[in-house]
């Protein structure tokens, strides 16, 4: 990405955090009819800005193109809609909400958030670009907007009357190519007293563990608290207090209000702030010195399936992540070390991974096959997948995570 400007601060972008070659568009599911057919990749560099520190990509496709038809549901995951009832509960307490106030969500999915404050009678929109996600939201009742955001629909949606008490933004700002159009319009559309939550994950957390497979191309950028704290400014928002978070590995839930707004600011933001600055994210050598420890898991992840296929061990995944997609295009992994991956989400089942070509099967194909080893390419939900395929011990089969390890669990 040369002589590109970066999307926070303008600074010319020089500085590489990791290169991974090119890879496919890390939500391209391939049909049955497609194998045969070529596949467009691109180059999967990321890039540091040496002034701001916001880690970045360029943005090789567009948000319509990346999001038109999306095959992401939050619903499939039982401990991502427990979050999201905690959540509720905790908003509706601390904010005291009721049936007059507006909730608002930026990319809403498939309402797996709105539908708990729809059970408590508190007003909700929500905002999703990806048509038939959308579809499935509205089949539920939770009033939906299909479009993108930013400040022109904003404006309009304030016109028509809308406004939050809370706007809820979760793991929506990475897939924003044009931040500052998307923080204009949290601003235009937030109550004078009202509140935006923000959920990211840390960037802290991909440099300490090593979560380079949260690199792909439909994720333009990647977050710590300080870099967030500098794009709000330029938009007169404020973070007044920040939580972390265990969801994808490591994350930030930030509150955010007006900048004239007289709520104090809570001690946790500055304590972020510091555990940044210890572990050296106000330092570009920190950024440079990532890219070996990825070539270095390269290596380890190679080393193992290989080894695993010597001794003729049965091995196979578990998950569709776009995550996972990173990971195994990097490494060259296709079926000839995973024969296949099993998803929950029906939407994804009988479809191959993008690049790779592993096919996508139903879960059940586990206790059939009876594998050695299930590598867990959705890492973030171990807990989760381990508890449901708890069944694999009886059979003397074990589980794989490779980030920021290889380790046989």
């Amino acid at each position: 990405m040369p002589h590109t400007k970066c999307r926070c601060c303008d600074s010319l972008l020089h500085q590489t955090f990791v290169d991974l070659g090119v890879s496919p568009l890390a939500n391209s599911f391939i049909t049955t009819e497609q194998l045969n057919k070529m596949e467009p990749f691109y180059p999967l560099h990321a890039y540091v800005c040496d002034r701001c520190f916001l880690v970045q990509l360029g943005e090789f496709e567009s948000p319509d193109q990346l999001f038109n038809h999306y095959l992401y549901f939050s619903s499939y995951s039982s401990s991502w809609l427990l979050h999201a009832e905690q959540f509720t509960e905790m908003a509706v307490e601390r904010f005291q909400l009721n049936d007059d106030s507006q909730v608002i969500e930026i990319a809403s999915n498939d309402g797996y958030l709105l539908q708990y404050f729809q059970q408590r009678n508190i007003r909700t929109l929500g905002i999703e670009p990806a048509k038939n996600v959308a579809k499935i939201a509205a089949a539920k009742g939770i009033p939906t907007r299909t479009d993108f955001f930013g400040e022109s629909l904003a404006k309009q949606l304030v016109r028509e009357g809308y406004q939050g008490d809370l706007i809820v933004a979760n793991n929506v700002l990475a897939h924003v190519p044009q931040l500052h159009d998307f923080i204009a319009g949290l601003k235009a559309l937030l109550q004078p007293d009202g509140v935006i939550t923000i959920e990211f994950p840390h960037l802290l957390h991909l440099i300490k563990d090593k979560q380079f497979d949260t690199i792909y191309h439909e994720h333009f950028s990647y977050f710590s608290l300080h870099t967030v704290q500098s794009l709000l400014a330029r938009h007169d928002l404020k973070v007044v207090d920040v939580e972390q978070l265990n969801t994808h590995g490591g994350s930030l839930r930030l509150f955010v209000r007006h900048h004239e707004h007289r709520k104090p600011i809570h001690i946790n933001v500055a304590k972020v702030i510091q555990q940044e600055q210890a572990s050296g994210l106000d330092d570009l050598t920190t950024y440079v010195q990532f890219a070996g420890r990825v070539k270095q898991m390269k290596v380890d992840i190679l080393t193992f399936l290989v080894e695993a296929a010597t001794m003729h061990k049965k091995i196979v995944g578990y998950g569709a992540p776009a995550k996972g997609n990173t990971l195994l295009n990097y490494c060259g992994i296709g079926p000839h070390f995973l024969p296949y991956t099993v998803d929950k989400n029906p939407y994804k089942q009988h479809l191959y991974l993008p690049g790779s070509r592993i096919p996508i099967k139903e879960p059940d194909e586990i206790r059939r096959t009876k594998p050695d080893y299930v590598v867990i390419l959705a890492w973030n939900l171990k807990k989760e997948i381990m508890d449901e395929c708890s069944f694999i011990r009886d059979w003397g089969g074990k589980f794989v995570v490779f980030v920021p390890e290889v380790e046989v669990i």
